[in-house]
């Protein structure tokens, strides 16, 4: 038995003045705590206590020994209160990490609006888009996009990343508007290189029915701003995700191509290092950012 117990049930010996009461506070039997008492004895070689049929006293030794041991079990139970509180309550630094694209358009926003309504939390925000591991990088909570690999992460899904079609008005107005999906092998595509099969675009046609098209074009960038700006500039067709692109809609910029085909959607998800017990900050954070990806999240 490890010596912190032996003190701890040395004292509500003490307290209670009885093998019998202090074995019920530890939910174990009235031997055990007095073969633990007479251990501790035995290890120090001197008497602690006084037994008789009336209960026990302390003996000079014992009486010293009482308090440090009093002492030491008050500062234990002080040290585990002041970590219960601090990981019950958002405080502390918060480390979270995203993609460029996405962190930068809409973790960067949440975050400054999360670190307002909890000033105790500081965030240091990284962003890097490939794989990262979490527990290596000190990472605390990540936003991921896609489907998750089986693993021992703690993880909650936040919602779904749509994906869009567009192209500017002036490039649509001297090549042509796509009618179906297999038009689009006569135009010009702009690629985003990040995602898997970026050359290959598939969707379902309004009548659900899947379609696979092979694309090609002059541009290809892993980066999804680059790849706006080259649409907009009326370059050719870019798929990307929606919330990329929404403002560019709202302005006018760029237009949606094939509206009624259904395109691929990316899970969203908050990972986090383990599901067992979670951190106050991180816990707070995910719900946070729960609720904050329904219908139409990228316009707002």
């Amino acid at each position: 038995m490890d010596r912190l117990l032996a003190m701890e049930m040395f004292v509500r010996v003490v307290e209670t003045g009885s093998f019998s009461k202090a074995a019920r506070e530890f939910n174990t039997t009235q031997p055990t705590v007095t073969k633990q008492v007479a251990a501790t004895e035995a290890r120090l070689k001197v008497r602690l206590l006084n037994r008789n049929t009336r209960g026990v006293s302390l003996t000079e030794s014992g009486s010293l020994y009482y308090e440090k041991c009093k002492s030491i079990v008050h500062e234990a139970e002080e040290a585990e209160q002041v970590v219960r509180r601090r990981e019950s309550q958002a405080q502390g630094l918060l480390r979270i990490g995203t993609s460029v694209a996405f962190g930068r358009r809409v973790v960067v926003p949440l975050a400054l609006e999360y670190m307002a309504r909890h000033p105790q939390v500081q965030v240091d925000l990284s962003f890097e888009d490939r794989y990262v591991d979490l527990i290596a990088q000190g990472i605390d909570v990540a936003v991921r996009m896609g489907k998750l690999a089986d693993s021992s992460l703690g993880a909650r899904f936040l919602g779904m990343n749509p994906w869009v079609m567009v192209a500017a008005p002036g490039y649509l107005k001297k090549h042509g508007t796509p009618k179906r999906a297999q038009d689009l092998s006569a135009h010009v595509a702009l690629i985003y290189s990040s995602v898997v099969g970026d050359d290959v675009w598939r969707m379902h046609t309004p009548k659900g029915e899947p379609v696979t098209v092979p694309v090609s074009g002059r541009l290809r960038s892993n980066n999804v701003s680059a790849v706006l700006a080259a649409s907009r500039e009326g370059l050719g067709i870019a798929l990307m995700p929606r919330y990329v692109a929404s403002d560019s809609l709202a302005a006018g910029k760029v237009v949606e191509v094939l509206p009624g085909h259904a395109l691929p959607e990316q899970e969203i998800h908050a990972v986090f290092p383990s599901p067992k017990l979670v951190p106050g900050k991180v816990s707070s954070f995910v719900a946070f950012l729960q609720g904050r990806f329904g219908e139409g999240w990228w316009a707002r």
